[in-house]
């Protein structure tokens, strides 16, 4: 069984606090830099596109997962990152320029948003970036003089000091590449001042107002990072579509940005990522299931969708947690086993909420 005493006041920020977390995540990033050696062109176009997915889900779980605001409008920031990004190469800005400014232009959007959107909260808050959202989503499509409109835009191929990373193992380094280094941005984000700030105006924002916390300040913040981070997925998204319409920013994209950090467990980067990865592969794995499902079955319209749901309540009703939760069970289990006890995870009812500062 494994116990943390903390010796040292920096011991607690460390990133990797055990050798054998050092170990795994060292052999899960060798693998990831192998992959392409052993992979086909198809399956590493599907992996860019989950680590694509993962940069976004990111992004969201920073807004929804430590301030708790909820936004259902997620794919107008995707969908502004992946236009600005196209229109920027094809005005001759080179990539390296390019991706970075068009996530900072989402990240103006983001803020530019925030401001009105921070005065609700809940159920209204999430009325407010859908509309927002919807209103993105026509606009792409009358602003034909830039975005092409309905007719589409196509995507000039990403190139990086004069070499070209449009081919299968090029692009899926660059997406894990990304991917990472969001990753790792967010982490030190979270272990600082500003990070315990955001997790205190999630958890009652009369308690931060009261220590001092510039609550709409930090709620400003996070809208402009949780959009720059979606405006890089979105930039990448471009080159795996490579032809952009409006139907590709729909609101079923916002809706399994939602599911992924929802299923993935609210308040952890690493649910961020499980919650991706799982909603992802969903399609494919359906894909793949319906020619053994009933032909009644297999043809019925909207099969995903059910399945979407389906998993949605299944991890509502048995796993609040989400699965970031499980592999914490699980880790504890290997840790204590057998000394691990079913009731050491049991949820208690909650009888108090401080109320939002009015």
């Amino acid at each position: 069984m494994h116990f943390d005493y903390h010796t040292r006041y920096r011991q607690g920020f460390a990133l990797l606090q055990r050798p054998g977390e050092r170990i795994s995540y060292g052999l899960l990033m060798a693998l990831l830099l192998v992959m392409p050696a052993f992979l086909s062109p198809f399956f590493l176009g599907e992996l860019s596109y989950v680590f694509i997915l993962c940069v976004a889900s990111l992004g969201l779980m920073f807004l929804t997962g430590y301030t708790g605001q909820v936004s259902l409008g997620h794919a107008a920031f995707l969908a502004i990152g992946a236009y600005a990004h196209a229109w920027f190469l094809a005005r001759g800005l080179p990539w390296p320029i390019s991706l970075p400014l068009a996530a900072l232009l989402t990240a103006t959007v983001g803020v530019l948003i925030g401001v009105p959107a921070i005065r609700v909260s809940g159920l209204y808050l999430a009325m407010v970036t859908l509309a927002f959202s919807i209103i993105i989503e026509h606009l792409i499509g009358q602003w034909s003089s830039v975005t092409g409109g309905f007719t589409g835009m196509a995507v000039e191929d990403p190139k990086i000091l004069g070499w070209s990373v449009s081919g299968p193992a090029g692009f899926y380094y660059t997406c894990l590449f990304v991917l990472v280094t969001v990753l790792l941005g967010l982490l030190n984000v979270l272990r600082s001042a500003t990070g315990r700030a955001l997790i205190g105006v999630r958890d009652s924002e009369a308690a931060a107002y009261a220590l001092g916390i510039h609550v709409q300040g930090y709620k400003i913040a996070a809208f402009g990072v949780s959009a720059g981070v979606c405006g890089l997925a979105g930039g990448l998204l471009a080159h795996h579509l490579k032809y952009l319409t409006p139907d590709g920013f729909t609101l079923l994209l916002s809706l399994e940005l939602v599911l992924m950090v929802v299923i993935g467990g609210l308040g952890s980067l690493r649910g961020a990522i499980l919650g991706a990865v799982l909603i992802s592969l969903l399609p494919t794995a359906i894909s793949r299931l319906k020619p053994l499902l009933p032909p009644g079955l297999a043809n019925q319209f909207g099969l995903e969708i059910f399945v979407f749901g389906l998993v949605l309540a299944v991890f509502v009703l048995f796993e609040p947690g989400g699965l970031n939760a499980r592999w914490l069970k699980l880790r504890a289990l290997l840790q204590s086993f057998p000394l691990y006890r079913r009731d050491t995870f049991k949820r208690n009812k909650r009888y108090m909420k401080s109320e939002r500062y009015r």
